[in-house]
């Protein structure tokens, strides 16, 4: 079992030197570094609430599911950084690159990634053809979250697994 982790550690390593150092660039790090926060909370919950308010139907139920599947979400994740308090890859790999604002909780799962994977999701499920639009978008979310050396790409995986499966169960539930 120690080989299997011990293999998942080193290639999770390596993809996040992959994003974080190879694609290093100064344009790159801006952009990336503004368009992390579609995952934050201010702007999932502004987005969510504001189609849920203002949206006319079908659309403001889409937003009111995508409200409830962002709340909903955080929960594992809050589960998640107290089951297993990760340290952020800047914090313990001496040659990451970081963004300007470093965070000091734990790292995993990503909440930027689960927030923007349960948002776009009812809005896949209920206009499949948005998902060429929003699945990309939030893709790059949670790219940023490794570009600026916030997370590793496990985090970030289960940050869009958890985003998705809540984002399912809630668009079932009140569907």
């Amino acid at each position: 079992m120690s080989r299997i982790v011990t293999w998942l550690k080193d290639h999770d390593q390596r993809v996040f030197f992959l994003v974080n150092h190879k694609f290093n660039h100064a344009l790159l790090g801006m952009l990336l570094g503004r368009i992390t926060h579609m995952g934050g909370a201010t702007a999932t919950v502004l987005a969510t609430l504001s189609i849920w308010l203002f949206a006319p139907k079908p659309v403001s139920v889409v937003g009111m599911q995508a409200f409830v599947a962002l709340a909903i979400s955080h929960i594992p994740v809050q589960i998640g950084k107290k089951l297993y308090p990760r340290l952020r890859p800047y914090l313990t790999l001496p040659n990451a690159i970081t963004g300007t604002k470093l965070l000091k909780d734990h790292s995993f799962p990503s909440g930027h990634t689960t927030a923007i994977f349960s948002v776009i999701s009812p809005f896949v499920i209920a206009f499949n053809w948005v998902g060429l639009i929003l699945i990309p978008i939030a893709m790059v979310v949670g790219m940023s979250r490794m570009y600026l050396g916030l997370h590793y790409p496990s985090d970030v995986a289960a940050g869009c697994v958890i985003g998705c499966v809540t984002a399912s169960f809630t668009v079932a539930f009140l569907g």
